[in-house]
């Protein structure tokens, strides 16, 4: 199937308008960044993330109550995956220590209820976990069993038949758990996940993202300078780093403003914007091959229809691939669920965005470059 096959529109006789849409939005997206900043997840800042499952609905209003009231500083709560599923997000990597001795009661006395008078000893403790030691191998196997049942997280220290010690995780989802469970005596829930990110790690993280991205481009503008001219890889270049700062843009504009969309920076959302930067090239290659065909067959035709008549040639292509592609985001962006609607958003504006900078940008600049230097463009 075929459109847009005779199409003769002069796209570049516009490009000084469209500079004024892309500086307007890029502003705007400057200014947010500054006023609000981006938002980073604790893939990139540190702290502690836990996702509950529930086998009832849930009220979101009334967990966020819970969660405010049990000393765990600035807590972020959202829905997850639908009715019955919880996101809580904490800065906190481990329970504060006004919290840890009342997590360690809850641990005796769920000994104490089905041993009661168990000599038990404490052998060491440290902020993520508590090691016992009980008096023969027997009950060590009894009580990692009952500890699990009850909801904690326990462990043997060794696999040898006399092995009388145990271990026990104390995190920040057992003192959620804890209080969810008086709470919430109806509605049983586990835990679907926690995860716990040092801030250290967090910020090597947010480096090499940024590395990343940025080696990308070198690679791409060292690929392309050899494949056309030197000017076609810096205008495609450009363009994607347009590409890239108004998407970021687009993150602090919107963070908190659409229902139902966490704009938060995390690895997710640095793989699509690698994927983006992958797909955008792509976009700006075909016009610059069509462009580079057109200059050899055309030689004394200006650079300016040589452009247009390539961006013309290649909009059939352009908008079947980039319009199958946006539907199936569009599927994943709207029934992808809480995890992937960020990455989804990433792709499904990026896309837009990278397909109209490979007209108005990359196109437009090596246009700007034939004009102001009076040199002609040839291969």
């Amino acid at each position: 199937m075929r459109i847009f096959e005779n199409l003769n529109f002069d796209f570049l006789g516009k490009r000084r308008f469209f500079y004024g849409i892309s500086a307007t939005i890029f502003l705007l997206g400057f200014i947010n960044i500054i006023i609000r900043g981006l938002v980073f997840g604790i893939d990139f800042k540190g702290g502690s993330e836990i996702v509950l499952q529930f086998q009832q609905p849930i009220e979101i209003a009334e967990i966020r109550g819970y969660v405010e009231n049990i000393e765990l500083g600035n807590v972020e709560v959202k829905t997850f995956g639908g009715e019955t599923g919880i996101l809580i997000r904490t800065e906190l990597q481990e329970i504060p220590s006004q919290i840890y001795p009342r997590v360690l009661e809850n641990i005796n006395q769920a000994i104490a209820q089905q041993f009661p008078g168990l000599p038990i000893e404490v052998i060491d403790s440290t902020a993520n976990s508590i090691t016992y030691q009980l008096p023969n191998p027997d009950t060590t196997d009894l009580i990692v069993y009952l500890l699990n049942s009850g909801g904690f997280q326990a462990g043997e220290v060794s696999a040898e038949p006399d092995n009388r010690q145990i271990i026990v995780s104390v995190g920040i989802s057992d003192w959620i758990k804890e209080n969810f469970r008086e709470r919430m005596p109806d509605n049983p829930f586990t835990v679907l996940k926690e995860e716990r990110v040092g801030p250290k790690i967090g910020a090597e993280l947010k480096e090499d993202a940024v590395v990343a991205v940025l080696f990308s481009l070198v690679v791409i503008l060292i690929y392309l300078g050899f494949r056309f001219k030197f000017i076609f890889a810096a205008g495609a270049v450009i363009a994607l780093f347009h590409d890239v700062l108004i998407t970021l843009g687009l993150y602090a504009l919107l963070y908190d403003v659409i229902p139902g969309l966490n704009l938060e920076i995390n690895l997710t959302v640095v793989a699509a914007f690698l994927t983006l930067v992958g797909y955008s090239i792509n976009d700006t290659v075909i016009v610059f091959d069509r462009v580079r065909e057109n200059l050899k067959i055309n030689k004394t035709m200006p650079i300016k229809e040589v452009l247009n008549k390539s961006i013309n040639r290649t909009m059939s292509r352009t908008i079947l691939t980039g319009g199958t592609t946006l539907l199936t985001i569009l599927v994943l962006l709207i029934f992808g669920g809480e995890v992937l609607r960020a990455f989804a958003f990433t792709l499904f504006f990026g896309i837009v965005i990278g397909t109209y900078s490979s007209i108005f940008v990359a196109s437009a600049l090596v246009l700007e470059y034939a004009n102001r230097s009076k040199k002609k463009v040839q291969f």
